[in-house]
């Protein structure tokens, strides 16, 4: 590797790491409004909040076409997919422990190889299966059923992790062929609809400071996603992606400092074995640069994120350099 190629992965690894810090940043907020407000509220004023933004974003998209989607059944359960994703996401936040939340979540890019193989004919061998399992593994010590009371955190937080490894293989499975306009403002105008109808059996009135946070939550978001996006167009995929996991570290300072949370030893030991699992993952995708897929590869965006556009909606081939194009692909959700 050239030093011009190495300073780059290393500006794209610091990118990412910003980025993520950001989410976490984010998560913090979230959870703070989930002390008095549901996370059908949380959802929709985040959402509302992000629509302008998002919708000047697309305004890039030169492309001269209606909103009618290619693949309108695909769309319809990606769609479906987003919006569980966020509210479970959002309500796991507000319930669970900052470093659980991570840990269940971190099981998503797992499970997105697990989907691969029915839903792309990705074939997937003794390592990367046994890597899945040892992970999924990692999520029961976590979760430890039968020595700790579980409740609908520890549900919504699983819920949130398959839905959204279902909608980002979606994404590969029709991505090419969809619009990215489509793909981001579906699942945008389903949560605006879907919380609103719930908003008025939910709603508490929010102070300015409290709906402030509110479009907090929607800035950080958007900021986070433009950071993954610079670092994802200055490094390699597998540089990048594990970054991903950086968020425990913020979960423990966070947690500790603001909410008065402490890391369980299980938990310690479930997330080793998940976060061990998912970067043996990425690095054996890494190694076979003609496979058609490589599904943990090309999950660059966070789920659970109901106002972050599609990462590589903003990654065009020309942007991305030479280093990148063992990944190129369309992306996630």
């Amino acid at each position: 590797m050239t030093d011009k190629a190495s300073n780059q992965n290393t500006r794209g690894a610091l990118m990412a790491l910003a980025a993520f810090a950001v989410f976490a940043s984010h998560d913090v907020v979230v959870k703070f409004l989930g002390v008095s407000y549901s996370a059908f509220q949380i959802v929709f004023f985040s959402v509302l909040f992000g629509f302008p933004i998002v919708t000047f974003l697309l305004m890039r998209e030169a492309k001269a076409d209606n909103l009618r989607p290619k693949h309108p059944w695909w769309t319809l359960f990606r769609t479906v997919a987003v919006v569980i994703t966020g509210y479970c996401a959002f309500y796991a936040f507000t319930t669970l422990p900052l470093a659980q939340t991570y840990a269940i979540l971190f099981a998503s890019p797992l499970l997105i190889t697990l989907f691969a193989i029915p839903m792309l004919g990705e074939k997937v061998g003794i390592h990367r299966g046994i890597a899945v399992v040892v992970g999924l593994m990692g999520v029961i010590v976590v979760l430890r059923p039968g020595s700790t009371e579980l409740g609908l955190g520890h549900l919504f937080g699983l819920v949130a992790a398959f839905a959204g490894a279902f909608a980002s293989i979606i994404v590969r499975k029709v991505g090419q062929e969809e619009r990215s306009v489509v793909l981001i403002l579906y699942p945008m105008m389903a949560n605006f609809v879907i919380m609103g109808i719930a908003l008025p059996f939910v709603y508490e009135p929010m102070p300015l400071v409290d709906l402030g946070a509110s479009a907090v939550v929607a800035a950080l978001a958007l900021i986070a996603n433009g950071l993954l996006i610079v670092g994802y167009r200055m490094a390699n995929a597998v540089i990048v992606a594990p970054m991903q996991y950086s968020q425990i570290i913020w979960a423990s300072i966070f947690g500790a400092l603001l909410f008065d949370e402490s890391i369980d030893i299980a938990t310690v030991i479930g997330t080793g074995i998940i976060i061990a699992s998912g970067v043996y993952i990425v690095l054996r995708e890494d190694r076979g640069p003609n496979s058609a897929n490589t599904p943990v590869l090309r999950a660059r965006s966070r789920m659970g994120v109901p106002v972050a556009p599609k990462v590589a909606s903003f990654l065009s081939a020309a942007k991305r350099g030479p280093q990148n194009i063992r990944t190129r692909d369309t992306d996630d959700s």
